[in-house]
């Protein structure tokens, strides 16, 4: 049991007048009003959003004085300062040929001086590479930061010196992925990376030692709703197949097997059960596996399970 105290009645908020706890908030007024009595609990609230107003997102971000949220996957975090490459003024008039001159060499000096050190030209390299990965695997924001924060702190703990820069992003994508249960496999991030499978498993293999990660072991369930996503199978499909990967788990059957191997069998079961039958071979290849393997995996989850072979 949790050893933090539960709190106590009388220190949650309560009306002074009716000793109710359930308020409004009037942000016109800057008030606090009770919604049993209509008291005044707190006045003069300070207002702190914008003093103008914006009626569309275009108008909003033309009004808006502040730049987008810090994030790692920059190299300088996105706090540096840009100068744009309009040849206009603030006032929108063209700018002379000598002032696009003198602005051209600005842009380039400002350019030179935020790539300064070794680490920061290491960064450009490596950020833009993560960019391109993250985009051609179709990952998320979350699991693009969560690389970029595992390649960071590879950089503080001297890991990169001496090794292949896509090979380590490609590595810290492989690990993000798997950290926030969106897994990616080693087959699919090597070949869209410019390193071979071997390089990719020793790099990886170094940041979960040396960085101490954590790694969830892989479940065939994550796998299924994207495999059967590129299948075009429907939700019945879906569950039917996590059912199989229930079962199986519960008699201990996935243990030491392949993840993508297993939701590909418990994907092409289901599918024959529920009349949108697929080949092996479409699923193997959606799934990065052999035909042998689905085959396989097959055969075992229908004896175990005791599917009846009458039913396909």
């Amino acid at each position: 049991m949790s050893n933090q105290k539960k709190p106590k009645l009388e220190e949650l908020p309560r009306c002074p007048d009716c000793g109710g706890n359930q308020f409004v908030t009037d942000p016109s007024r800057g008030e606090i009003i009770c919604m049993n009595c209509g008291a005044v609990i707190e006045e003069h609230m300070i207002d702190d959003g914008p003093e103008w107003r914006a009626f569309t997102n275009e108008e909003k971000g033309r009004r808006a004085r502040v730049g987008s949220p810090s994030t790692l996957s920059l190299h300088d975090k996105g706090l540096s300062t840009e100068i744009g490459w309009e040849d206009r003024d603030v006032y929108g008039k063209r700018l002379s040929p000598q002032q696009k001159a003198t602005m051209y060499r600005l842009k380039r000096w400002h350019t030179r001086s935020r790539v300064s050190s070794s680490m920061d030209r290491n960064l450009v390299l490596a950020m833009s590479e993560l960019d391109r990965l993250s985009s051609q695997l179709g990952l998320s924001r979350n699991v693009k930061e969560t690389a970029a924060l595992i390649y960071r702190s590879a950089i503080e703990r001297q890991l990169i010196k001496g090794r292949s820069i896509e090979a380590m992003i490609a590595a810290a994508v492989y690990a993000a992925a798997r950290l926030r249960r969106v897994p990616r496999t080693i087959d699919e991030i090597a070949n869209n990376s410019r390193v071979s499978r071997k390089e990719l498993g020793r790099s990886y293999r170094l940041l979960v030692t040396e960085l101490q990660l954590k790694i969830p072991p892989p479940n065939p369930v994550d796998y299924i709703v994207r495999f059967a996503s590129e299948l075009r199978l429907s939700g019945r499909v879906t569950r039917r197949a996590v059912n199989l990967l229930s079962k199986a788990k519960a008699k201990g059957l996935t243990v030491g097997k392949d993840p993508t191997g297993l939701a590909a069998a418990a994907l092409y079961i289901a599918s024959i059960l529920e009349g949108e039958r697929r080949t092996q071979r479409e699923i193997a290849e959606t799934a990065t596996v052999t035909e042998v393997t689905v085959r396989n995996r097959y055969k075992e989850l229908v004896k175990q399970l005791d599917i009846e072979v009458s039913a396909f």
